[in-house]
């Protein structure tokens, strides 16, 4: 790409990100306004299930549209309260529908503050990732996508990092906007289907596990997704002739022909 096209691009990508945190900042802060921070506990969403569940029902298509606003601002701003709200995804919405708006909301949160790292402005992010640039540099160089899945898949590391290190590391938005939707999705599902049974569990009196995604039914298929998507990694690395092996290796010279040149 020529530096013309870079110079193009970046006020572009600004413009974008800038678009998306004004619009992210509106949202937290009419939540904070209306006091919506404080309704994320499971004592709140028991008292009030059937006033939220009546809501969404009278609004309609604009039900999704703000509770999908509403989880990327959270995640944008690193809110804490992502596992609850995705458990009242599944609440009010139900399992699958539940799951698919929770996945466009993190999505669009992660790539909100992954844009906005990619600009000037990331230069104030780059000191909360600190030293775990390092650590996550190598496997993004190897295979950007491939190690975000296994990332996203299985959290080694806090998501708002996993959403600031590719920025930092020149991850394309399209491999970062991919591997982090597909990424979360199996999460996701377990704490969606999680919250779509909240009612039978607000009514027997007891309270939702969310150790559930440690147990081995549940944590083994997803350590198995991660290890496929280590795939490409390994294979590539197979392939690759071993740097020993071609190091400082002198090519055969051929034996001059007796009685010597002819000119």
């Amino acid at each position: 790409m020529s530096p013309s096209n870079n110079s193009a691009a970046q006020p572009s990508l600004l413009r974008r990100a800038l678009i998306l945190a004004v619009l992210v900042v509106a949202v937290v802060g009419l939540m904070k306004y209306f006091g919506l921070f404080g309704l994320l506990s499971f004592e709140t969403l028991a008292r009030n299930r059937e006033w939220l569940l009546a809501e969404v029902a009278s609004l309609g298509v604009a039900a999704p549209l703000i509770f999908i606003l509403i989880y990327a601002g959270a995640v944008a701003v690193s809110l804490p309260g992502a596992l609850f709200l995705t458990l009242a995804g599944g609440f009010l919405f139900g399992t699958w529908l539940g799951t698919l708006y929770v996945v466009i909301g993190a999505t669009l949160g992660a790539t909100i503050i992954f844009l906005i790292a990619k600009t000037a402005l990331g230069d104030a992010l780059r000191s909360r990732a600190g030293p775990f640039v390092k650590k996550l540099e190598a496997g993004f160089r190897e295979d950007a996508l491939s190690y975000l899945l296994v990332l996203r898949l299985v959290p080694l590391f806090p998501f708002w990092l996993v959403n600031l290190v590719p920025a930092f590391l020149g991850v394309k938005l399209r491999a970062f906007v991919i591997g982090t939707f597909v990424g979360i999705i199996p999460g996701s599902l377990v704490y969606a289907s999680v919250g779509s049974g909240l009612g039978a569990i607000f009514e027997s009196g007891g309270t939702p596990d969310l150790k559930i995604i440690l147990q081995p039914r549940v944590l083994l298929p997803i350590v198995g997704l991660a290890v496929l998507a280590m795939v490409p990694v390994v294979y590539k690395k197979l392939r690759r002739p071993p740097a020993a092996a071609t190091a400082g290796v002198v090519p055969p010279v051929e034996p001059e022909p007796k009685g010597g040149s002819h000119g």
